[in-house]
């Protein structure tokens, strides 16, 4: 129980400093001039509320606690190969990191995914809310998968941790709305998502939606060729969201919740 509650306690206070200094720096800071901005907040966090009650019922051991049942029971491929320390935990990061770009292509390739990947997508602009807006059921998905992959890797539980708080902190970060320098952009994506790199997913253009989907590091998408350096009518000008979804109005909680199951 207190194990639990110091993870809670943990990836709480990293997720509300990761939203607070994003926050403050899109303003202090800001790429793009956005028409709808804060408006946009109340459904997004909402929606958060949501995601974290509905998945602590189903699930509620989560990808930790099934790290701390594989460690205690020896099981997954690094329990069985002998695998353990600095090793484990590094090639978790990075395993797992694949399997998050693995998944999010994934989401986007299958029609029924799609449907409940979309509410992320139909945000009309993106900002540091942006990456906190997810569907229940994708988060109960994405949960399951992440769980699986857990266990079969045996995947050391401060690995885990750790992961959780990085792809939790760096989906803030990449959806932000913070003006880097072009240099500093430039370097910091050649390990990174950035902002401005992750933006070009954001597009109303297919090509452009079809692309660039690392949440940590920008290899995978070089990698399996799907990264796209710049948007085609530059980051001012792009349309964000999708096209049957540029209402002009900000969403609220109950559109977002009903949004899969419109036909549009």
């Amino acid at each position: 129980m207190d194990d639990s509650m110091n993870d809670a306690t943990i990836r709480l206070a990293v997720f509300v400093g990761v939203l607070a200094a994003m926050a403050l720096l899109q303003l202090l800071f800001p790429r793009r001039q956005l028409q709808l901005g804060y408006r946009r907040w109340p459904a997004n966090l909402a929606l958060v509320a949501v995601d974290i009650v509905f998945v602590r019922l189903l699930l509620p051991t989560g990808a930790l606690g099934i790290a701390i049942w594989a460690e205690q029971a020896g099981f997954g491929l690094f329990h069985w190969l002998g695998i353990g320390g600095g090793v484990a935990v590094l090639l978790s990061l990075l395993l797992l990191d694949l399997l998050i770009y693995a998944q999010h292509v994934m989401f986007h390739a299958v029609p029924i995914l799609w449907r409940l990947h979309r509410v992320h997508h139909a945000d009309q602009e993106i900002d540091v809310s942006t990456g906190l807006r997810f569907h229940p059921i994708e988060i109960l998905i994405s949960m399951l998968i992440k769980m699986g992959a857990v266990a079969l890797l045996g995947a050391p539980a401060i690995a885990v941790l750790l992961f959780e708080i990085l792809l939790n902190g760096m989906a803030m970060f990449n959806h932000s709305n913070v003006r880097l320098p072009l240099r500093f952009d430039s370097m910091l994506r050649t390990l990174l998502v950035t902002p401005d790199m992750h933006r070009v997913h954001h597009s109303v253009l297919v090509s452009e939606t079809n692309s660039n989907y690392g949440f940590n590091l920008s290899l995978w998408d070089r990698l399996f060729g799907s990264y796209v350096a710049q948007p085609e009518y530059g980051h001012d000008a792009m349309r964000i969201g999708l096209p049957d979804f540029q209402s002009g109005r900000s969403d609220s909680l109950k559109d977002l919740l009903l949004l899969p199951f419109l036909r549009k």
